[in-house]
């Protein structure tokens, strides 16, 4: 956990759907610095399914430590942002901090998605985030520190985010464009605009409503978001700006390393959050596991006890993916490409520098830092330890095109899977 350092004492925040949620933790993390918080949101009656009202949280906010100024809020609507603002800045002197955090979600293909759920999505999560923080800038300028945060995701533009819920995909994403833009348009102005992003699945009432009961045990507590936001915050402004952050690699930055008490169930599995590339290796286990599957190949083996009818190239990255997790992918830092011709002829990467890495057939996810090309049974040897990479690379038995250090890193992984092959 992050202990709180008291930098953000006296500062005023304006977060947008804070009356429950990620939003509220946020608050209640500067509260306990003595912070002012603008309990910017729409619930000022309690909501007959989702807890929590403007009200509520204003007093939780006041019980930490910080001020609260509960306003009731339509970020839709700019008569309703600009009253806002301007009882802010009359009650609190001033804005120092922007959190854009409402956001309208619905999970749905083209066919699905009325307009009036599409108009909802791209009013609230992009224009709502825009026009909040439009309304902001100008006492945000006059800050010692300023910063605005969106709760959006990395702009991660493979199909896979787009195919299933466009609509939802465009809306989200507008959030993040807006960091994007704004970072550099206000980088000279010493403004800070940054996305923060969850790298698993985090427990909310919205949540449970989307996910079912058992989805809590998947999840991490949103203390982990607040704890990641308030390190954000608390950095200057005129030197950490346009970051597309995710939470754990936040606090892994300032030396956390063990994240198990901001998970509701220690003892599962974790899912990872949409937008995120894992999320597909994670769903693909899960139904085998959820079926009563167990994992047929490990370390390259069939644990059947058939006669394995993987071919060689097969093999090697079955027993890569047995190595693959968060230490490596820091040790390692690059994504590479195999261009492999002969009887296995195909394309596979590796990704050792994104999430908890990936392999598999075809083309990686981002571009490669190196690219390797060479016939199945060198390709074979050279992970086996029958042909070094050097001497296959001074022979001409591999082509090489990229980053030559990171391809030296590969050596390393390759004198591990020796013993495995």
């Amino acid at each position: 956990m992050i202990g709180n350092t008291g930098k953000l004492a006296g500062r005023t925040l304006f977060v947008t759907g804070a009356s429950r949620g990620i939003g509220k933790a946020i608050a209640l993390k500067a509260a306990l610095d003595g912070a002012n918080i603008v309990v910017a949101a729409k619930t000022a009656d309690p909501h007959p399914k989702l807890p929590g009202t403007i009200y509520t949280a204003a007093k939780e906010i006041e019980a930490a430590g910080g001020q609260a100024l509960p306003c009731v809020v339509d970020v839709r609507d700019e008569n309703s942002v600009g009253n806002a603002v301007d009882n802010a800045v009359r009650q609190f002197g001033g804005i120092d901090i922007c959190i854009n955090n409402a956001s309208a979600i619905s999970l749905t293909g083209t066919q699905h998605t009325p307009m009036k759920k599409f108009d909802l999505m791209h009013q609230i999560n992009t224009r709502g985030t825009y026009l909040v923080s439009k309304m902001c800038i100008p006492h945000l300028l006059k800050s010692p520190n300023p910063h605005i945060l969106n709760i959006s995701p990395p702009l991660n533009m493979r199909a896979r985010w787009f195919k299933d819920h466009a609509a939802y995909t465009m809306a989200k994403y507008g959030m993040s464009m807006c960091i994007l833009g704004m970072a550099e348009e206000f980088r000279e102005d010493g403004v800070a605009c940054n996305a923060l992003w969850p790298r698993t699945a985090i427990i909310t009432a919205a949540m449970e409503m989307l996910g079912g009961d058992e989805i809590d045990k998947q999840c991490r507590k949103p203390e982990i978001m607040s704890d990641a936001a308030y390190v954000m915050l608390c950095k200057d402004s005129k030197s950490y700006t346009g970051n597309f952050a995710i939470d754990d690699d936040v606090l892994r930055a300032e030396g956390i390393t063990d994240f198990s008490s901001y998970a509701v169930d220690p003892n599962t599995a974790l899912m990872p959050d949409f937008f995120l590339d894992e999320f597909d290796d994670f769903m693909v286990k899960k139904q085998a596991v959820d079926a009563g599957a167990k994992p047929r190949f490990v370390d390259g083996k069939d644990t059947t006890g058939k006669a394995s009818s993987l071919g060689k190239v097969e093999q090697v990255f079955a027993t890569i993916e047995n190595f693959l997790g968060p230490e490596i992918v820091g040790k390692t830092k690059a994504v590479y490409l195999f261009e492999v011709t002969g009887d296995e002829a195909g394309t596979w990467f590796l990704d050792l520098k994104n999430g908890s890495g990936a392999c598999g057939r075809g083309d990686p996810p981002t571009s490669a830092d190196v690219q390797f090309k060479m016939n199945s049974d060198n390709f074979h040897k050279m992970f086996t330890g029958s042909l070094k990479p050097t001497t296959a690379f001074m022979t001409g038995k591999m082509k090489l095109t990229g980053d030559m250090g990171k391809a030296m890193k590969l050596e390393s992984l390759m004198g591990k899977l020796k013993t495995k092959m």
